[in-house]
């Protein structure tokens, strides 16, 4: 980045760095000392900030493993150093939906489970079923196209009745579901 952006020139930033977690990357040391990857990470931070526009957006994913959960809430201690914490964003990667839980809900007819996760084999930990998307930007006040990224109304009525039921759409909020295709090597 140094070399190659002029300051300011970029609108936005969207990333998932190595979070440092021992993952056996070709070419990459996924396991320095908390502190050096940390140290990494705030200096990068701090040219990002270099780069991004005025009302430019870094979109920052990173997780954790169930024996470290810690990692996402250190990073963002970090990157505050620069940045604005506008949004945060939680990415489900799996979710179960009990029909028995949620009675008549339209188009629920049964048990649901979409999505995928690495299992763990543990009797004191959960499986991590979401990352973080942190939504950095320089002031905390930049402006968001919410209904880009909207999902439709179910009830159409709410369209008319709510005054930002824009391209009957609304915000999609901060819990998304994403689906991705399950990497097999990396």
């Amino acid at each position: 980045m140094r070399d190659e952006l002029q300051p300011g020139s970029v609108e936005v930033v969207v990333t998932s760095p190595p979070y440092n977690l021992g993952i056996d990357y070709n070419g990459y040391d996924d396991t320095l000392s908390r502190e050096q990857y940390l140290d990494w990470m705030t200096e990068w931070a701090g040219e990002v900030k270099r780069v991004l526009s005025d009302d430019g957006s870094l979109f920052l994913n990173v997780g954790s493993k169930p024996t470290d959960p810690l990692v996402p809430f250190q990073l963002l201690d970090r990157m505050l150093r620069h940045f604005k914490l506008q949004n945060v964003i939680h990415w489900v990667k799996s979710i179960a939906i009990l029909k028995s839980e949620v009675g008549n809900y339209p188009g629920i007819t049964r048990d649901v489970a979409v999505g995928h996760y690495k299992p763990i084999s543990s009797k004191r930990f959960l499986n991590d079923c979401h990352e973080y998307i942190f939504h950095l930007t320089k002031t905390g006040e930049v402006l968001l196209d919410r209904p880009a990224v909207g999902v439709p109304y179910q009830d159409k009525s709410n369209i008319t009745r709510w005054a930002n039921g824009v391209a009957g759409v609304h915000c999609r909020g901060n819990t998304w579901f994403i689906p991705y295709q399950t990497i097999q090597s990396r």
